[in-house]
């Protein structure tokens, strides 16, 4: 027998003290007074066995994964091998097609341009050209110059018996065929034959001082 205080047996018996003294009410535990004080007695065979729980045993089944379960896992992870992959592949196509559209539109822009700028330069040359055609060139001035100066400068010297080429043949009444090749023969000697004298561009002769047979 052992007697021991209500804290000591709940500790040894492993439960509360609340249900030591519920087993003392209940009769399933003597108790004793000394000096005030109750102290429970306990039969070191009995009582503990009664008071200590069986613990129940229970087996777990361990899960165990059979190769079934493997050969799922891996058919899945290689179905999202192969997305990941096509994925990848999509992403390069798209990123190479925006490169290449980006590429294409430059090309198209700075083509744009530089028609833009063929443009302006053909108007810009055409703008110019027809400015040169208004202007006077330096042969037109110069046809004008003689012009004037073949109406302002007449020949001084034997004034009355000189006569224009032009006129002397027109009034000879030639063909046209002779007369070019007469007056093609006063150009060439004009500058270097005394008989003819030279206004601005036109000939005059003397045929009353001079002999002209041998050019008409």
């Amino acid at each position: 027998m052992l007697k021991m205080s209500i804290s000591d047996a709940a500790l040894k018996l492993g439960v509360s003290k609340e249900a030591i003294h519920n087993r003392i009410r209940r009769g399933s535990l003597k108790s004793v007074v000394e000096n005030g004080v109750k102290f429970v007695v306990l039969d070191t065979q009995t009582q503990v066995q009664k008071a200590t729980p069986q613990r129940r045993t229970t087996s777990k089944k361990v899960f165990e994964p059979d190769a079934r379960y493997y050969k799922l896992l891996e058919e899945q992870n290689e179905k999202l091998q192969q997305k990941v992959e096509k994925l990848e592949t999509q992403t390069t196509t798209l990123r190479e097609q925006k490169e290449q559209m980006l590429i294409q539109e430059r090309i198209r822009i700075e083509q744009i341009y530089k028609d833009k700028d063929e443009q302006l330069k053909n108007i810009l040359n055409a703008i110019s050209s027809k400015f040169m055609l208004n202007a006077p060139t330096d042969d037109m001035i110069e046809s004008e110059s003689q012009e004037l100066l073949e109406v302002e400068v007449e020949p001084k010297e034997e004034k009355s018996d000189l006569i224009s080429l032009k006129k002397y043949l027109k009034d000879k009444k030639l063909s046209k065929k002779k007369t070019q090749k007469i007056k093609d023969r006063f150009k060439k000697i004009a500058k270097k034959d005394s008989r003819v004298v030279v206004v601005g561009k036109k000939c005059y002769i003397n045929p009353v001082k001079f002999d002209y047979s041998d050019l008409i």
